[in-house]
């Protein structure tokens, strides 16, 4: 119950920050890179005295985090912002979940993870939903757009596996964020000829990566402990339809059938697959 309520949590600031994401590029409140420099800056600036009151050990602390995590946090974050210049919510978030999906499973199948015929009932289930969801209009996306959200679909998902060994999550997530902000600062000073910020632009950034992704992060760390990958994948594929209620409720977006069908199918999945009881042990860590 308690890894339950924290998916919840998790799933809830996933899609909070893809709803942030998209008021504030969309409107063009702010450029791509800024948005992502401020993300991670003040991700790291909420986390770093926060993994002090944790109680998880001081010398946890000093070793916590690591380069690869942070560069996978960093891959992620850039490109999943640069991507959307070019590409419409739907086909983004069908790239990008894709990409985690097949990372995950990709890798647990690699290591030895066996998914039972009802976890991969329920995945099949899920991914049809989510591709009914997006299928109208779909056409041949923008080349680069989709090669930048593939790479933020692999890096979220090599990230979240490495969290699956983690013991300190707040200090790990933490470093990780920390470790980021030099390449962030590198990534502004390239940019700097297309920097554009606005007030409303700059609070979104900040709310962003403050809560919903900094502490989100947390959250998702603890949770990935009592998950094996296959199902680590699966539970993320609720985040598309979340935030996509999120834009009808907060920006006026149509309720249609289509999004009402797709919901209950990813959401029925999703259901199909983590509530499957497995009596093998997990041999992935």
């Amino acid at each position: 119950m308690r890894v339950a309520i924290l998916i919840v949590f998790v799933l809830l600031a996933f899609a909070a920050n893809a709803l942030l994401c998209r008021i504030a590029l969309g409107r063009e409140l702010i450029d791509p890179v800024s948005f992502t420099t401020l993300r991670l800056l003040s991700g790291a600036i909420i986390l770093v005295p926060l993994a002090r009151l944790a109680g998880e050990s001081r010398a946890s602390q000093r070793r916590a985090g690591s380069w690869l995590s942070a560069l996978a946090l960093f891959g992620y974050a850039i490109p999943f912002s640069l991507a959307y210049l070019s590409l419409d919510t739907g086909m983004g978030a069908l790239i990008l979940f894709g990409c985690v999906q097949a990372t995950m499973i990709g890798f647990a199948l690699l290591s030895g993870e066996r998914p039972r015929p009802l976890e991969w009932l329920g995945l099949a289930t899920a991914l049809g939903g989510l591709v009914y969801l997006v299928s109208p209009g779909i056409t041949a996306p923008d080349p680069l757009g989709a090669l930048l959200m593939s790479t933020a679909g692999i890096a979220w998902g090599v990230y979240s596996l490495r969290g699956r060994s983690v013991t300190t999550p707040v200090a790990s997530t933490a470093g990780n964020f920390a470790r980021t902000v030099p390449m962030a600062v590198i990534a502004s000073a390239v940019a700097l000829s297309f920097v554009h910020a606005e007030r409303t632009g700059i609070v979104l950034a900040l709310v962003s990566g403050a809560l919903t992704s900094g502490l989100g992060y947390v959250l998702w760390y603890r949770a990935l402990r009592s998950l094996t990958s296959t199902r680590a994948a699966i539970v993320q594929l609720p985040v598309p339809v979340i935030a996509a209620l999120g834009g009808v409720a907060c920006l006026a977006e149509q309720l249609s059938p289509r999004l009402v069908i797709a919901s209950a199918l990813i959401l029925g999945g999703v259901a199909i697959a983590v509530l499957t009881h497995s009596t093998r042990t997990d041999t992935v860590g």
